[in-house]
């Protein structure tokens, strides 16, 4: 299992959100290149960033920010937050970046998922979003009436090979993840599934490889040191 250590981004400034709420707010670094730094420093393979304002505003918010990351860390990297048409995808991927993750387009828009699976193949990811059991769209100020269940079923038909799944109760709030949630998609679908949210112990990372998931992402658990990054990549293994 890959250890995804991230960076949320906001005003060019890695921050963290408790439980998807814009107002309950913490910057943990004016410089989210250093950070990656840190994650390199630490032996961290992979990098998962998110635009926290484009999540919003449905266009790139944060890209000097992200190139940054980029130029700072020879690392696997993820992007998501607003990428809701083919020129931001393309801008991301020229920028160097790896995989792009598709949320609220994915749900909202399936035409252009599957114009950019077409073209890009496993350089799209798809990230859900859930809360209380349904998909939340639009930077979680949203809900939709999609069930998990149904919408994971959606993505596996239309040939989406990485879905990463958020809950976002457990989000930023250190309660750690929510296992039973894992567990079921993992036994039910065939995606490489990459567990978000709630990541705070080694325990949970111990318990997420165990089910065979692809990746699991620690966020605030890092920034607090509840989590060694070391210790967590050795617990994947």
């Amino acid at each position: 299992m890959y250890i995804y250590p991230a960076i949320d981004l906001y005003a060019g400034q890695a921050v963290r959100l408790y439980r998807g709420d814009y107002a309950q707010m913490t910057v943990y670094s004016p410089d989210p290149a250093q950070v990656a730094r840190d994650f390199a420093h630490a032996g961290a393979k992979h990098i998962h960033l998110v635009d926290l304002e484009g999540a919003r505003t449905g266009k790139p918010e944060n890209l000097a920010a992200v190139r940054s990351v980029l130029e700072a860390a020879p690392l696997f990297s993820q992007v998501g937050g607003g990428i809701r048409g083919m020129e931001t995808v393309k801008t991301y991927l020229n920028a160097g970046v790896d995989r792009v993750i598709l949320g609220t387009a994915a749900v909202t828009d399936p035409d252009f998922l599957k114009e950019a699976l077409d073209a890009y193949g496993s350089r799209i990811a798809v990230g859900v979003d859930l809360k209380d059991g349904f998909v939340a769209i639009k930077g979680w100020t949203e809900t939709s009436p999609l069930e998990a269940e149904a919408f994971f079923g959606r993505m596996e038909d239309l040939g989406v090979r990485t879905v990463i799944c958020t809950d976002i109760s457990r989000d930023g709030a250190m309660e750690g993840t929510n296992r039973d949630l894992y567990r079921r998609l993992s036994q039910r679908f065939s995606i490489d599934l990459i567990a978000s949210g709630g990541v705070s112990t080694l325990e949970d990372v111990k318990a997420l490889r165990q089910m065979g998931l692809h990746g699991a992402i620690i966020g605030k658990a890092y920034y607090l040191g509840a989590i060694d990054l070391g210790q967590a990549m050795e617990a994947a293994r």
